[in-house]
């Protein structure tokens, strides 16, 4: 078997030159993916194919010999799997029915199903990949997860579920709960199936104000993960995008075995602020990795040099979009490999 330097670092081995993979790297800004889509059909097809999925989550390791692969899914199966109807409409993004705004969750016909493709995909991808090749299952963390269910779409503020857990805490918390549930069973899933790490990825984490961000953030998560951990030990990554201020207390307080950091974090100042010997990931912009130029090895350069002092796992700090330029992934790979 060969080395996985990747999981090595995210228990707790630092390298000299740091393992890399990029959020949605399997996905449309390649044209082998590009090309599949228009053979098989729209978005979730592809993520209940599990031959197709599982091909589109080895694309960019063929390509990259990226040393992480990330399961090619979405964050909104899990509300699928509870009962709530899921589509993928072009230029709309995601919708799902009925909102929980006005429906009530007790109402909803379970299809847990629907995570049966899922794991087949995990199957088939951990039976292909180079061994050493770390497997990353995700899931979207329960505050995350349940703003869409509330709304029924994604929004530019999360105003419904923020009024909702506002205005009725114990209906919110009853969906937080529930959704727990479902992610654990979810993840356990997922690496019995045959992943080596997992992800939880808070998108709308920065919406929240600080004690709401402890009550729908840290709490959630730290259920799932001490939940976890006593059924399979993982590394389990957490990606509270746009936490700021509140990164530091995530850190401490979810349990979680890394941290991945959005582009606005300031990688030094989360040297110096976050626990030391944690593991982190982040967090190059992906608009400068679509931008390409001058601008991005002296970026990876810095980013290295701020979190070379602990355990770093090179990402970005987000997702890649859907423009960027073969050659710029390329030479950010080129940059990020290159001893300092």
């Amino acid at each position: 078997m060969g080395f996985r330097s990747l999981l090595a670092v995210l228990n707790g081995e630092r390298q000299a030159v740091p393992p890399v993979w990029f959020m949605r790297q399997a996905g449309r800004y390649l044209p082998e993916y590009r090309a599949l889509r228009a053979d098989k059909g729209g978005f979730l097809a592809l993520v209940y194919d599990s031959e197709a999925a599982a091909e589109i989550t080895l694309q960019p390791i063929r390509r990259f010999g990226f040393d992480g692969a990330i399961l090619f899914s979405d964050i909104l199966i899990v509300p699928h799997a509870m009962g709530q109807a899921l589509t993928f409409t072009a230029g709309e993004g995601p919708q799902l029915a009925p909102p929980l705004a006005n429906a009530r969750l007790e109402d909803l016909s379970g299809a847990p199903h629907h995570l049966d493709a899922i794991y087949e995909t995990v199957r088939k991808v951990a039976a292909a990949l180079p061994d050493e090749t770390t497997f990353l299952g995700f899931a979207g963390a329960p505050w995350t997860v349940a703003t869409y269910m509330v709304a029924g779409e994604g929004s530019r503020d999360q105003a419904a579920a923020r009024l909702m857990a506002y205005r009725e805490p114990e209906r919110f918390s009853a969906l937080i709960d529930a959704i727990v549930d479902v992610t654990v069973e979810y993840l356990a899933g997922q690496i019995a199936a045959g992943v080596h790490a997992v992800q939880i990825f808070d998108s709308w984490s920065g919406s929240l104000a600080p004690d709401e961000f402890d009550r729908w953030v840290i709490a959630p998560t730290r259920a799932i993960v001490e939940r976890l951990k006593a059924r399979a030990s993982v590394p389990v990554i957490g990606f509270p995008k746009g936490a700021g201020g509140n990164l530091p207390r995530y850190a401490r307080e979810t349990g979680v075995d890394a941290v991945g950091l959005d582009e606005t974090v300031d990688p030094a100042w989360a040297d110096v602020v976050l626990p030391k010997g944690l593991p982190v990931q982040g967090n190059l912009d992906p608009l400068l990795l679509l931008a390409g130029g001058d601008a991005l090895p002296g970026a990876v350069r810095r980013i290295r040099e701020a979190l070379g002092r602990r355990p770093h796992v090179f990402n970005l700090g987000h997702g890649i979009d859907k423009e960027t330029p073969i050659a710029h992934v390329e030479a950010a790979l080129a940059a990020i490999r290159k001893p300092l």
